[in-house]
């Protein structure tokens, strides 16, 4: 869940026809932050604070966006950010890249671990568990100093793009091939092979099993290593100015199709009477029909936005080039944001499912908001 990468880089400048990737990137971060604060009002788990909701009505729909959600978008973070960083490498040559990479990544990844995330912890410990110490006092029996909590994204894109630094330097690849550019049954045709490798690694590493203290959902990677992977080979290709309007129109009925059928999750749950983690992990036909399920949606919705965003959000404005300019900062600090509202209103005596419609929007106009303040600060502006 968020989120420096090359899309998020301010020193990147993409050419006119690109102005789309930086409105998805908008779209992106905002999924991120409602994502999280979904994550807040339900029943599922690593959060720092969470108030569920009871009503099973409520919790169909909030887990449906979660799991869609999840589907996708931060496989498409590591997509956009493999997009631009063989442009960049060569832009700037190998030790520039690093360094710039170590800045732009490195220096908000340890300041997320060791400012950000203990207070937010101790935001949670001082009000919700009532426990009024000084932030000093909470410090000193603060034992989790390694918590990457969100920023887990850019410590993988860290890895990814060591490992793609050695692959250029040391293996000489080039990731120049002259590659079609994939049609509608090629993607889910890939969907479906992932979908498989997916549940293959889950059986071993369910989702929810994390790699500590790095933040790694291995059940994830396989999208996450592919979408890093087609990133450069699309960008070497010119793949995402190709993709035409007939992948989009059936790529839209499969993401619907897909849509409904999240109900049959729901139903088969209930007919078997089956332990819900079965849909994450082990050797479960279950865990097989939700993994496929799962690429088979993701890579649907993700060429849906990007064609759509070629060809109907390809237009600035001085507030979405703003946003643009924020996402970074704003994808960093957004936790703190989060639970601040959500413990604002912790005494107020409705149902969470309220509380998440009320608070969501101001979650997410607040983390920008918080973000445009930092990215003024000249020290921090160089940096994010």
């Amino acid at each position: 869940m968020t989120t420096q990468n090359a899309t998020l880089s301010k020193d990147l400048q993409e050419p006119n026809q690109l102005v789309y990737i930086s409105n998805i990137k908008i779209l992106l971060t905002i999924l991120v932050i409602l994502h999280h604060t979904f994550i807040a009002y339900s029943n599922s788990d690593g959060w720092y604070y969470t108030e569920p909701t009871t009503i099973f009505g409520v919790l169909i729909p909030v887990k449906m966006f979660i799991s869609v959600n999840q589907s996708f978008f931060m496989g498409f973070f590591f997509m956009l950010a493999a997009y631009f960083t063989d442009s960049s490498f060569t832009k700037k040559g190998t030790f520039k890249f690093i360094t710039d990479r170590l800045i732009r990544l490195g220096i908000p990844l340890v300041f997320y671990s060791l400012v950000i995330s203990p207070f937010t912890s101790y935001l949670v410990y001082y009000f919700a568990q009532e426990h009024h110490i000084t932030f000093l006092q909470y410090l000193s029996g603060y034992d989790t100093w390694i918590d990457v909590g969100v920023m887990w994204f850019v410590l993988a894109l860290l890895v990814f793009t060591s490992i793609y630094v050695i692959a250029k330097t040391v293996f000489k690849i080039s990731f120049e091939n002259t590659l079609p550019v994939p049609t509608s049954r090629n993607i889910l045709l890939f969907a479906l092979i992932l979908g498989l490798v997916s549940f293959a690694v889950r059986i071993i590493f369910p989702v929810g099993w994390v790699l500590k203290p790095f933040g790694f959902q291995l059940g994830h990677f396989p999208q996450y290593i592919a979408f890093f992977i087609i990133g450069l080979l699309a960008s070497k290709n010119n793949w995402f100015q190709q993709l035409s309007e007939k992948t989009r129109k059936r790529l839209t009925l499969s993401s619907w199709l897909c849509l409904v059928f999240f109900l049959v999750f729901f139903v088969i749950r209930l007919t078997v009477k089956m332990p819900v983690e079965w849909y994450s992990g082990g050797f479960h036909w279950q865990q097989l029909l939700y993994a496929i399920w799962e690429q088979w949606i993701g890579l649907s919705i993700l060429t849906v936005l990007l064609i759509k965003g070629r060809t109907k959000w390809n237009q600035s404005t001085p507030l979405l080039a703003k946003l643009s300019r924020y996402s970074f900062a704003t994808y960093i600090f957004h936790p703190v944001v989060i639970v601040a509202f959500t413990l604002a209103v912790r005494n107020w005596s409705v149902d969470p499912a309220v509380k998440l419609l009320v608070v969501s929007p101001l979650i997410v106009v607040g983390s920008f908001v918080f973000g445009g303040l930092l990215v003024a600060i000249p020290g921090v502006k160089k940096i994010i």
